[in-house]
């Protein structure tokens, strides 16, 4: 199993006390750090999370909203992240696939071959329409064929030399890329999709997908039932193509001392993904049902390995006390020695200096 991690952005996690005033100043308030504190704390979390075995981040495109613009935050943790994949969500229909394709070559360039993309259809009408120039689409299957198209030019442009496409959203006339990805033949590709059209292009073109839930943190037994489903289908879809899929889930982490602890925090964060739209966009890695005792969680996490998921893309509250938590009391109870190995009795970790700006540096 890979362990991954949100990289904290104030529409990916809950925000708790020190990611709201770091929103205020995103959002315009005065602030004598030298540092963004939003980027301060997203670097402090991806440090610590490397430092305890975690290998990927994903970070999210949010474009309303005071967030960091994903791939500029990208390229910056890429000089103070020195091991972790770096998974950059992208949207089609706001990023054009050309423009993509060249700045994941970059960014896998400049991080030494650690570059990924995570294509996310989106949900956001208002994100589409201000920042793709009007580029939502109402069709569902018009945004899947887009989607197709997308992958399709990426992969094309990062593995071919010369390049020709006609589709019905993108075209590419003698297409090439001088600049070589340092990945070959091309940096991992990441999606989700619970629509047939969907399905098939990720079977076809992608690396990784993340699988579907039942929508409730109580479900665990139907969740499993039905991710089983749907990973023996995507093996016989990837299948007529030649390809392996490998599997992946997010999930949002409550680990307690008691189920009955653990449940009402998960209740109180469904709470407040139901305040707004953007909020729940966090509260939905609940539906993975890592919530409940170590022990429980541990068992959870061996049957989603059993059933042939290879990845969880975590988030906690707080970040670094919940994940630290997990890693301290979860882990041990899993044969992963990579990771227990941190949190056995008199281990000691070699913890990189803060880079310059960050609240330990000054």
């Amino acid at each position: 199993m890979r362990y991954g991690i949100w990289t904290p952005l104030p529409h990916t996690i809950r925000p708790e006390e020190r990611m709201t005033k770091a929103i205020e100043i995103l959002k315009g308030a005065e602030s004598k750090d030298p540092a963004d504190p939003s980027f301060d704390f997203a670097v402090e979390v991806l440090r610590r999370a490397e430092q305890l075995g975690f290998d990927v981040t994903l970070i999210a495109a949010r474009q309303l909203g005071p967030d960091l613009e994903a791939w500029t935050m990208a390229s910056a943790l890429s000089a103070y992240i020195n091991q972790m994949e770096l998974m950059v969500a992208v949207h089609p229909g706001i990023n054009s696939p050309q423009m993509v394709a060249k700045m994941g070559a970059s960014l896998d360039r400049i991080s030494g071959g650690r570059a990924s993309i995570n294509v996310v259809n989106g949900w956001n009408v208002d994100e589409f329409n201000i920042f793709g120039n009007g580029a939502w689409l109402t069709d569902l299957n018009d945004r899947y064929l887009r989607m197709n198209e997308y992958i399709r030019i990426l992969k094309g442009l990062w593995t071919e030399d010369s390049f020709e496409f006609q589709g019905k959203f993108y075209k590419v006339e003698h297409g090439n890329l001088p600049l070589k990805t340092r990945q070959r033949p091309n940096p991992p590709i990441y999606a989700a999709s619970s629509s047939s059209d969907g399905k098939e292009t990720v079977a076809r073109y992608c690396d990784y997908w993340f699988v579907p839930d039942r929508g409730d943190y109580r479900l665990f037994d139907e969740t499993i039932a039905h991710i089983e489903r749907e990973i023996a289908d995507m093996e016989e879809r990837a299948g007529r193509y030649g390809r392996r899929i490998r599997y992946g889930k997010s999930a949002h982490v409550i680990c307690a001392d008691t189920v009955e602890d653990a449940n009402a925090q998960a209740d109180s964060f469904v709470a407040y993904g139901n305040i707004v739209r953007y909020n729940k966009s966090a509260m939905v890695a609940l539906n993975a049902c890592l919530v409940g005792t170590a022990d429980m969680i541990a068992d959870r996490i061996r049957t989603y390995e059993r059933i042939g998921v290879d990845m969880l893309m975590l988030h906690f509250h707080p970040m670094i006390e919940g994940m630290e938590r997990f890693v301290a009391e979860v882990l041990p109870r899993l044969e992963t020695v990579q990771y227990s190995r941190a949190c056995e009795p008199g281990s000691t970790l070699t913890v990189a200096p803060p880079y310059p700006g960050t609240v330990a540096s000054r």
